[in-house]
């Protein structure tokens, strides 16, 4: 038999294992329900929930006073705080805000941003690149930014970030490319070369610190084939976007050719796996190409790409028919490429550059290819110039094989034009006016094409006959040369190729010239369009009208009574 011994319980441990059970045991539904002190607590508990935190409450440009004080005097989180309620207000929603924060004179955003560039924390100094970003895309924000009070406060702080190679240093890239986009201030971001206080100020060339030193760096620096969509990658990405703009002055570009700069983006062409045709605007390969091809139009720069290669490497994208083959073009012609060079004989070379100049004058851009703006007509004046060259000296003795490729009348009639611009905008007497008013540089390409393509465009025509409009086509356009030497400014060279010119234009009058009259009267088309006087360039010389009194009145003894007798 079992026995069963008595067990003692304690009170405490059994009044323990009656809750235990109790509080697991499946109550009867029948049983009306009560409450015990621990769970009326309970439910006390659950009935007293928490009251949800107050909405943070939207930032408002009210509120900048406030975030610019805690910005500069606050660190870490608060400090981030702040930054990000700066980035809120100009972040893509909130569009509208960027430029008065910037050009209101309320506030300065400016310098806190700035000083967040120098953080040692990421996360602010990520926000500050994120803001400063966003207020440098309005064009009224980026004189304030580049050349206003706080430009070297920012352009430090950006140039730093890139220095120590921080994660953000693309976003500094993308920043200083944002405010490179105004000519104006492409100088000065390139000459930013900071000292330590009281320390004698150097050149850019000779400063490690300099803007132009740690770009150089950033892009000799970068692994052979860094990883696509990588920090690294990033950022020699949008250094050569930077560089492409800054390239675009003369100035600039004589101090980008000393560097190493040119070898890297000639390097980053020649080391692509992928075709032109699947090249993506803002890609590496097209910044770099843009880049070649700004540099290669100034000839402080010229020689440093030749050195590097740059000819051999982009020679085969002028097969392209496309916006790289374009540029592989026009840095061809920059570049002295022979004329054999180029592909079909030079007709689509001829045909793309006269096109772009076209619409640059037309102040329209190309479908699908590029926008009006992004190139200027001094560059493709300049490439259909150095086009006309190598075909001329390509020409043997006495032949126009190749010049007459570029010696259309479309294109003669708007090198003509554009002269002829030049020279109305030049004379204050002058009447009506062109809608796109050429540079002198411009003007001096045009002329140094009309030279090089004379005897295409002066061929006579078979069978030679007299022509009364080749006749007025030489007098007309000689004179308009002759007018174009004599404008104030004018280099001494294109004084020589405009005389030079003139003289051998008014020598071919009297025969038929087809190409020049047709392109004289494409050019007497557009002059009608733009109400422009047709007379301006026929000589003013007049005859002596005969009366009573005789031809000779303008002698000082006429009508003097001195008996002077015309016999």
């Amino acid at each position: 038999s079992t026995c069963f011994r008595h067990i003692v319980i304690p009170r405490a441990l059994s009044e323990k294992i009656f809750t235990m059970v109790s509080f697991r045991r499946k109550k009867d539904k029948g049983e009306p329900k009560a409450d015990t002190k621990a769970e009326t607590a309970k439910k006390a508990v659950k009935e007293e929930k928490p009251k949800p935190a107050a909405p943070t409450k939207p930032p408002t440009l009210d509120d900048i006073p406030e975030l610019v004080e805690t910005m500069l005097n606050e660190k870490g989180e608060k400090s981030a705080a702040a930054t990000k309620r700066i980035y809120e207000l100009c972040d893509v929603g909130h569009k509208q805000n960027r430029v008065p924060m910037v050009c209101s004179g309320k506030w300065d955003v400016l310098t806190p941003l700035a000083k967040c560039l120098t953080q040692e924390s990421g996360d602010g100094r990520h926000l500050a690149c994120l803001a400063l970003n966003n207020l440098s895309i309005p064009t009224e924000n980026k004189r304030v930014m580049a050349l206003g009070p706080a430009s070297q406060d920012v352009i430090g702080g950006l140039c730093k970030v890139i220095a120590e190679d921080k994660q953000e240093s693309y976003l500094c890239c993308i920043c200083l490319m944002n405010l490179s986009f105004l000519e104006a201030s492409i100088t000065t971001i390139l000459q930013h070369s900071p000292v330590g206080d009281g320390k004698k100020a150097l050149a850019p060339l000779e400063n490690s610190d300099s803007l132009l030193r740690v770009l150089e760096k950033l892009l000799t620096n970068s692994p052979a084939n860094p990883k696509s969509g990588s920090g690294k990658s990033e950022g020699v990405r949008w250094a050569c976007g930077l560089i492409k703009n800054l390239a675009k002055s003369e100035e600039n570009a004589a101090l980008i050719g000393q560097t190493d700069i040119p070898k890297c983006v000639v390097e980053n062409i020649r080391a692509t796996s992928a075709p032109p045709s699947r090249w993506t605007s803002n890609s590496l390969e097209d910044f770099s190409l843009f880049v070649i091809l700004n540099l290669a139009q100034w000839p402080v720069a010229k020689e440093a790409l030749i050195k590097a290669g740059a000819v051999d490497v982009i020679k085969p994208i002028m097969a392209e028919g496309d916006l790289q083959g374009l540029k592989a073009t026009m840095a061809c012609s920059f570049l002295d490429a022979t004329w054999d060079s180029y592909p079909d004989s030079g007709a689509p070379a001829a045909k793309n550059v006269s096109e772009l100049m076209t619409n640059i004058v037309e102040k329209k851009g190309k479908d699908g290819q590029y926008a009006y703006g992004v190139f200027k007509l001094y560059t493709a004046t300049k490439a259909y110039r150095d086009l006309s060259v190598s075909a001329s000296e390509a020409d043997k003795s006495g032949s126009v094989t190749n010049t007459k490729t570029l010696a259309v009348p479309s294109a003669v009639a708007l090198n003509f034009q554009i002269i002829s611009d030049l020279v109305l905008s030049a004379m204050d007497d002058a009447e009506g006016g062109s809608k796109y008013v050429p540079d002198a540089m411009s003007a001096e390409h045009a002329v140094g094409s009309i030279n090089a393509l004379l005897p295409a465009i002066l061929q006579a025509g078979e069978p030679p006959r007299k022509s009364l409009q080749s006749e007025k086509a030489c007098g007309e356009i000689s004179q308009m040369l002759l007018t174009y030497s004599d404008i104030s400014g004018t280099s001494g060279d294109a004084k020589t190729k405009a005389k030079a010119a003139a003289e051998e234009i008014s020598a071919a009058s009297g025969t038929a010239r087809p190409v020049l009259e047709i392109s004289h009267d494409l050019w007497n088309q557009y002059r009608k369009r733009e109400g422009q006087p047709l007379d301006q360039f026929i000589s003013q010389e007049k005859g002596v009208e005969v009366d009573e009194s005789g031809p000779l009145d303008f002698l000082p003894c006429a009508n003097s009574g001195s008996g002077c007798v015309i016999s």
